[in-house]
C-alpha cells in the first residue's frame, strides 16, 4: 500500500493526465473533425489550468522523494537540481505547451492550430519521464506520443459530441462528428491498441508477469478497462450515430450516456495509468 505521499502522487498524477490530455485533445478534436472551439474554450481553459497546475505539484513532490520529507518541496536546491534532470525538461514542455494552447484559446477568434501545436509539445512531454524514458530506444518514445496523441484526440471528441447530442436543432450536428469521430477511430484505434501492446509488452517482459508481480495485474487491469471503452465505442458509431443522423432524439439522448460511461471508465484508466507510473515498480 502507498504512503501518504504515495497516495497524493498518484491523485496529482491523475490529474495532471486528465488536465493535459483532456485540454490538448480539445484543442486536436477542434482542429481535425470539428466544432471549432468557440463552446469549448472555457472546458479547455479550465483542464489546461488543471493540467498547469499539477505539473508544478508533480514536479515539487518529486522533491520530497529525494530528501524525504515536505521541505523538499520548497527547497531551492533540490529544485534547482531537478530542473537540470529529465523531470525539468519535462515541466518546461508542459509549462510551454499548456501555455501556447492558452494563448491559442484566450486570442480573440481563437487559434486552433496554436492551441492545437501547444498541445503536442504538452503531450510530448510524457516521454521523458516514467518507465518507457529509461529505454535508450527512440521508437519507443515516439509510440508513446502518437499514443498519448490518439488518446487525447479521442477524450477531446467527447464533451462537444455529449453536448450536440443534447442541444435541440444539433441532431445533425452531433451524427456529422459522431461519424467523422468513427472514421478516424477505424484508422487510429488499430495504431492506438498495436502501440499500447509493444510497450505494455516491453514493460512486461513475459506472459507470467502480468499474474505474478503487481505491475502486471495493473497492466490487466487497464487492458479490460480499455477492452470496455471500445465496447462502448462500438456501440455508438454502429448503433446509436446512424440513429441520431435519422433525427432520432432517444438515441440522441442513448448516445449522451454512452458517452458519460465512457469517461467514467476513462477515469478508471487514468487512475490506474496514475498506480502504474507511481508506486509500481516494473518486473524484473
Amino acid at each position: 500500500m502507498p504512503d501518504l505521499w504515495g497516495i497524493i502522487e498518484i491523485i496529482t498524477k491523475a490529474a495532471l493526465y486528465l488536465g493535459v490530455l483532456t485540454s490538448c485533445g480539445t484543442a486536436f478534436a477542434a482542429y481535425m473533425i470539428g466544432p471549432d472551439l468557440g463552446p469549448y474554450r472555457r472546458i479547455a481553459l479550465s483542464f489546461a489550468i488543471l493540467g498547469l497546475l499539477a505539473s508544478v505539484l508533480i514536479f515539487c513532490l518529486r522533491g520530497v522523494t529525494l530528501t524525504g520529507d515536505v521541505s523538499g518541496m520548497t527547497d531551492p536546491e533540490i529544485l534547482g537540481l531537478l530542473w537540470g534532470s529529465a523531470a525539468g525538461t519535462a515541466l518546461m514542455l508542459r509549462l510551454a505547451g499548456l501555455g501556447i494552447l492558452i494563448l491559442g484559446l484566450v486570442l480573440p477568434g481563437g487559434f486552433v492550430t496554436l492551441a492545437a501545436i501547444g498541445g503536442l509539445v504538452a503531450v510530448g512531454s510524457f516521454t521523458q519521464v516514467g518507465h518507457i524514458s529509461r529505454y535508450d530506444t527512440w521508437w519507443l518514445s515516439v509510440l508513446l506520443a502518437i499514443h498519448l496523441v490518439g488518446v487525447a484526440f479521442w477524450i477531446g471528441v467527447l464533451i462537444p459530441l455529449r453536448r450536440l447530442a443534447l442541444t435541440k436543432g444539433n441532431l445533425w450536428r452531433a451524427a456529422e462528428v459522431g461519424d467523422k469521430f468513427g472514421k478516424t477511430a477505424l484508422m487510429t484505434v488499430p495504431v492506438l491498441i498495436a502501440a499500447g501492446g509493444y510497450m505494455g509488452y516491453t514493460l512486461v517482459g513475459t506472459v507470467e508477469a502480468l499474474t505474478t508481480t503487481a505491475y502486471g495485474q495493473a497492466i490487466v487491469i487497464k487492458v479490460a478497462l480499455v477492452a470496455v471503452l471500445l465496447f462502448f465505442a462500438a456501440m455508438n458509431k454502429l448503433r446509436f450515430v446512424p440513429q441520431v443522423r435519422l433525427g432520432n432524439r432517444e438515441a440522441a439522448e442513448s448516445l449522451a450516456r454512452s458517452i458519460s460511461r465512457e469517461w467514467a471508465v476513462i477515469g478508471g484508466i487514468i487512475v490506474v495509468t496514475a498506480v502504474l507510473t507511481s508506486g509500481l515498480t516494473l518486473p524484473t
